[in-house]
């Protein structure tokens, strides 16, 4: 993982490359899949041009919802910061800055945010975001290459099998959910 020059701890917009369904005109299957959609936010772009096909967006926003909200398992937070390591991974500046804000939020370490943005995986951390961001840049860059060993550092941390699985779980989100935030559209920079 390297540091990418549009990184940043300020929020990014999304810029989407196709329309956004109206709101005025959604039928009653998109505004059903829309009710699902994650997290506490208002509807947005993103999720109104998903909207454009509400079956897909009536599995997926459940889905995304178990992985990055679901009640137990690996913390919240820990679950962010791996959001964080992927998108950056992947490049994608916009799910980076919005998973860092709640990351933020969370854990209240805006040093760790800075270390991660200035030396990416290489970034000297404590020892379990460490396992945490290695995990998660592993496993984006090369799925393929995952070892049994690769856990050990979690495992040595006190993480469950489950939390492990929680963590995979959200990586694995995010190398899809990445992309297609990429295919649809582009970040757009915070103003200074």
């Amino acid at each position: 993982m390297k540091p990418m020059s549009d990184f940043t701890q300020g929020e990014f917009g999304w810029q989407p490359w196709l329309e956004p369904a109206a709101m005025a005109t959604l039928s009653a299957e998109q505004r059903a899949a829309l009710k699902i959609t994650p997290s506490q936010r208002a509807v947005g772009d993103y999720a109104l041009v998903l909207a454009h096909d509400p079956e897909t967006l009536r599995e997926r926003s459940p889905l995304y919802n178990a992985v990055m909200f679901g009640p137990g398992g690996l913390p919240r937070a820990d679950r962010e910061l791996a959001a964080v390591a992927t998108s950056r991974v992947n490049g994608c500046a916009y799910c980076a800055s919005v998973h860092a804000a709640r990351f933020l939020a969370l854990a209240k370490d805006p040093q760790l945010m800075r270390r991660l943005h200035a030396d990416g995986s290489a970034a000297r951390l404590e020892p379990r975001p460490m396992a945490v961001v290695a995990l998660a840049t592993k496993l984006t860059q090369d799925p393929a290459a995952l070892r049994p060993s690769d856990a050990a550092p979690l495992r040595a941390l006190g993480l469950s099998d489950g939390e492990i699985l929680d963590l995979v779980h959200a990586v694995a989100m995010f190398a899809w959910a990445n992309r297609l935030m990429q295919s649809l559209g582009a970040p757009v920079a915070p103003a200074s």
